[in-house]
Parts: structure tokens; C-alpha cells; sequence
């Protein structure tokens, strides 16, 4: 396993603000609100990054292509793996990094067409930024915020040039 970035004290900061559209309320109010958008929008993919919104898309019928998981939520609660799937990838990725493994597989993974799973033993929050880098133009990848609601990052040449920023301002790896 090769550390790609390490997360700085400043861009964990500059993270917790959401990266996208904020969708505040309850499940069903939240998930009403993406139907509409993702009928309104049809966005070219939708991949979603934790395991609470990644579980609440499935049971409202909005069945994201790629699934980014670690089976816990906020980071202590075991959540078990219950949603279809074609394919199950496995990688690493330690809290705090982005590993050369996980965006080897979320960049595979959105090259097909196949309803992906990628579960992390780690942490999959920074992949949320690897997810936006390589989506298609006009993708969605949804997260959740904690206590606040569920985020829609349109996936746009402005919000992929943010992200190579935030990986230019993380501490790259030394190998």
C-alpha cells in the first residue's frame, strides 16, 4: 500500500465546510429532493461515499453506479453490507490519506458500466475528492455531512480544478 496524500491540518479545516450543495431534512425529505434532482438534472453517474447516504439512496430506489463504503458510520458504528452489487472491490486507505490503490479502483471503476462497491478497510472520506476528479462531466457524487444533511457535488470542470487544489495542497507521498 503507497500513500498518494496525506490530508494537512488546513485542508481538514477548509473540508468539513460541504464541497457541494448542502440538502438539509429528514431521510425521506433529503432523498425526495435528490429524486427530483436526478429527474430534473439526469446526471451521467451517481456515486455516493459513505455508508449511511450510500444506504439511503438504495432503499429510496436511487441506485448510485459506483458505491464508495468502509461499513462503519462516523466511524465507529459496524454497518453491515446489504445493497446489490455487481462487483466488490477491496483497498486500502488509512484515515487522514488517499491511497495510489484506491484511486487505481475508483478510477476503474468508474470507467465501466457495472454497479461497483468499493469498500475501504480505513477511511473513505478523501475519496470523495478522488470520485469528483474521475467522474464523467455532469456526474453526481453525493455524501453525507454529519447532523446537517446529504451533499450533490455536480462533477464540472470548476469543481474538478478545486479538487486537483486540494490535492496539490496535501502533502504528496515520499515514495
Amino acid at each position: 500500500m503507497t500513500i498518494a496524500y496525506t490530508i494537512t491540518p488546513e485542508l481538514r479545516v477548509k473540508l468539513k465546510d460541504p464541497f457541494g450543495t448542502l440538502i438539509q431534512g429528514s431521510f425521506l425529505e433529503t432523498m425526495n429532493k435528490i429524486k427530483k434532482l436526478v429527474e430534473i438534472e439526469k446526471p451521467t453517474r451517481i456515486i455516493s461515499v459513505g455508508d449511511i447516504v450510500s444506504r439511503n439512496l438504495h432503499k429510496s430506489n436511487i441506485n448510485p453506479q459506483l458505491t464508495i463504503i468502509d461499513n462503519v458510520s462516523l466511524r465507529y458504528q459496524k454497518i453491515p453490507e446489504e445493497d446489490p452489487v455487481d462487483k466488490t472491490v477491496y483497498v486500502k486507505n488509512p484515515q487522514g490519506t488517499i491511497t495510489h490503490e484506491a484511486i487505481v479502483a475508483v478510477k476503474k471503476a468508474l470507467e465501466g458500466k457495472k454497479h461497483i462497491h468499493i469498500v475501504v478497510d480505513g477511511e473513505e472520506d478523501l475519496l470523495t475528492l478522488i470520485a469528483v476528479l474521475y467522474a464523467p462531466e455532469n456526474s453526481f457524487v453525493v455524501y453525507g455531512q454529519p447532523y446537517l444533511g446529504v451533499v450533490i457535488i455536480r462533477a464540472t470542470s470548476e469543481k474538478k480544478a478545486q479538487v486537483k487544489a486540494f490535492l496539490n495542497g496535501m502533502k504528496p507521498s515520499k515514495s
